[in-house]
């Protein structure tokens, strides 16, 4: 779930969300996923990948129409791990 975090006594007050940020090996480098927008980056380390999705995640913050942002965002994201099987039964 995002958390707002506000700072008082600025003229025109930053809010910061704190977001996931779900990082993969590929082949020729990383993919970072927010899932609570659904927005993707790439970079060549997992700290250039999760850079780049911050980057990327604050500049649609900042020109998406506060309708798209309500309609994208999700509250509840939940990362977990299963267990399947694999092979013959």
């Amino acid at each position: 779930m995002p958390v707002l975090d506000t700072k008082p006594a600025l003229p025109h007050p930053k809010v910061n969300m704190y977001l996931t940020a779900i990082v993969e090996e590929e082949q020729d480098g990383f993919v970072s996923l927010c899932p609570e927008l659904d927005i993707a980056s790439q970079g060549a380390t997992v700290e250039e990948a999760a850079d780049n999705l911050r980057e990327a995640v604050e500049l649609f913050l900042e020109s998406a129409d506060p309708s798209e942002i309500a309609s994208r965002l999700k509250t509840r994201v939940f990362v977990t791990h299963f267990e399947a099987r694999v092979g013959a039964a």
